[in-house]
């Protein structure tokens, strides 16, 4: 189940939702891959920088060798970088591009991205703050694709407005 709110898996998603909507003639599901897609990517970059600029020992690492170091600008190892957790970045950020779109499974994609963090603490991948850090991660993300796709929506139709003025082909005003 934690493998689920993996990158490839949600990349996967991401753009399985955009091929479908595209295929389909969907445009609603087709932004929803789009925004899908920009706010995994973002989240996964924002996680990847912040794990290379800290370091924390995971858990199982601690319980197993009890070995614990934390700090910054450390080695870039696996077992040395539980701070944020991805899986619960871009999982957080996919099911909010979802919810967005989808109101009506909100709580289905919420539920999923909660029990993908719930299951990196139980395997020990993570502390609990490392996921509630990605899942910031993952709600920043989102947002910010949210706001950017807002603005490119606002400046198509703009444009769009201005182009067909200029073609004399815009319906008058109405007053």
């Amino acid at each position: 189940m934690g493998e689920v709110g993996g990158w490839k898996a949600l990349l996967a998603l991401s753009l399985g939702t955009l091929a479908w909507g595209w295929a389909a003639k969907d445009p609603r599901l087709a932004s929803t891959g789009k925004r899908m897609l920009g706010a995994g990517v973002l989240a996964g970059l924002v996680k990847t920088t912040t794990k290379h600029m800290v370091h924390r020992t995971r858990p199982n690492v601690l319980m197993d060798e009890g070995f614990y170091v934390k700090g910054w600008l450390g080695p870039n190892e696996g077992p040395l970088q539980s701070f944020p957790s991805g899986h619960a970045a871009v999982s957080v950020a996919v099911a909010c591009a979802v919810g967005r779109a989808y109101p009506e499974v909100r709580t289905v994609a919420y539920g999923g991205a909660a029990g993908v963090g719930f299951i990196q603490v139980l395997r020990g991948a993570h502390f609990p703050s490392d996921v509630i850090a990605g899942a910031l991660i993952g709600w920043a993300a989102e947002e910010a694709t949210n706001s950017l796709a807002a603005r490119a929506n606002t400046f198509v139709e703009e444009t769009s407005g201005v182009l067909k003025e200029a073609a004399g082909t815009a319906e008058p005003l109405s007053v």
